[in-house]
């Protein structure tokens, strides 16, 4: 946490930010992308202004209650809120002469109010407090308070390239500290505010920022070397890169996805990590997914979801319209693991996976398919849990065919 106040430059940086995300629709990660590519700041400097912002954005609510406004005024009173953030964290207020002077009574006063409601003081707006509550019951407020959390950095070791010890070596003489992470055995958390992009490590391909709740995923897929694997939803490929270490570059590993900008995203960073074995195909039809039935010995399906697992990381959703499309992605989950499946091989697995914590995206739509497809059979499930790990929340569930 800041031990001084933001200057006013940096606080009007976090301003734009906000004003991107809330006012303009665009995510977090995009918002820092736009307007941290044009400046030249310290690592030190950019780590606080993201510290500051995704605070701001993972307690949206509790810190317009202690303004006094609604959370839908925010975007438009983003300094008189992190006046507000600063007395909550008490910090000095920062220099702006723009604003009258801060009520620090009137601050005292909500701020005892607030403390009266554990909804308010994690953050967490009505309508995800309902489905939480529906979905999880007596465990939903540890997860709710987690997720409140501000996240950890984690690095996943590039085995292609060396070891986790070495990795641990190499980034000691960069000034980078990191620690194991127990569980995780590739795993590594960074406990310095290191500029990890601009390292040479990074440049040499020898790790991937992961969360370490994340490659644990990867890892259940148990394969090996000379496999054929499919990633069918492959994204910009993290979990892609991590089976591809796994299969120390030997085998067939086929990267998926409907969107080729990620799949061309996934081959820069294919390069640089040394993943050789990886081949690319954008889903243009229903064909090219039939043209794979029973090919692969391993199925990974990373499928679209709420992202309600990630929510200290991507704060930002919790103040869009997730619970309108949560229907629509429990469709497209069921239609995806339906039709997907069928390119698993008689005797292979099929990890079906997502960043939430719900059971209605997760058990619920494993049980729904297993009912409905009987050569297929359950062989466990896993649910990484944010109160108790402290990662990032995840479900992986492996299914094997049997006919």
């Amino acid at each position: 946490m800041l031990k001084s106040p933001l200057l006013p430059r940096f606080g009007d940086l976090v301003v734009a930010i906000v004003d991107d995300v809330l006012g303009q629709g665009l995510t977090l990660d995009r918002a820092y992308a736009r307007h941290f590519s044009g400046i030249e700041l310290k690592p030190q400097e950019q780590a606080r202004i993201a510290l500051v912002t995704g605070d701001l954005l993972r307690r949206l609510s509790l810190y317009c209650f202690l303004t006094g406004i609604q959370v839908r005024q925010a975007e438009k009173n983003v300094w008189p809120l992190l006046h507000s953030w600063h007395a909550f964290h008490k910090i000095a207020q920062p220099n702006n002469p723009t604003l009258d002077r801060f009520n620090e009574e009137a601050f005292r006063r909500r701020l005892t109010e607030a403390k009266k409601n554990p909804v308010l003081m994690d953050g967490c707006p009505s309508w995800l407090e309902k489905l939480g509550s529906e979905q999880l019951g007596e465990a939903w407020p540890a997860e709710r308070a987690a997720l409140a959390w501000m996240p950890k950095r984690y690095l996943r070791v590039n085995t292609l390239k060396c070891t986790r010890d070495e990795l641990q070596a190499i980034l000691a003489k960069e000034q980078v500290t990191t620690i194991p992470v127990d569980g995780v055995e590739t795993a590594l958390q960074v406990t310095s505010d290191a500029a990890l992009f601009r390292t040479k490590a990074f440049a040499d391909g020898c790790f991937e920022q992961q969360d370490a709740g994340s490659q644990l995923v990867a890892a259940a897929l148990e394969v090996t070397p000379g496999m054929r694997v499919i990633d069918a939803c492959a994204g910009a490929g993290g979990k892609t890169l991590h089976i591809a270490a796994m299969m120390q570059g030997k085998g067939r590993l086929l990267a998926m996805d409907v969107e080729e900008w990620k799949l061309e995203n996934l081959k820069q960073r294919a390069r640089r990590a040394g993943a050789h074995n990886v081949e690319t195909r954008v889903i243009t039809s229903s064909k090219t997914v039939k043209r794979l039935k029973e090919s692969a010995d391993r199925v990974l399906l990373d499928v679209p979801c709420s992202g309600l697992g990630v929510l200290k990381r991507n704060p930002d959703a919790k103040w869009r319209d997730t619970a309108e499309r949560l229907p629509v992605l429990v469709a497209l989950q069921e239609e995806i693991l339906q039709r997907y499946s069928q390119m698993v091989k008689v005797g292979g697995l099929l990890v079906y996976a997502t960043c939430s914590i719900l059971p209605q995206e997760n058990r619920q739509q494993v049980d729904k398919f297993l009912a409905a497809n009987e050569n297929f059979r359950l062989r466990d499930d896993h649910t990484v849990s944010p109160s108790e790990t402290g990662f990032d929340g995840f479900y992986m569930a492996r299914i094997e065919r049997i006919a």
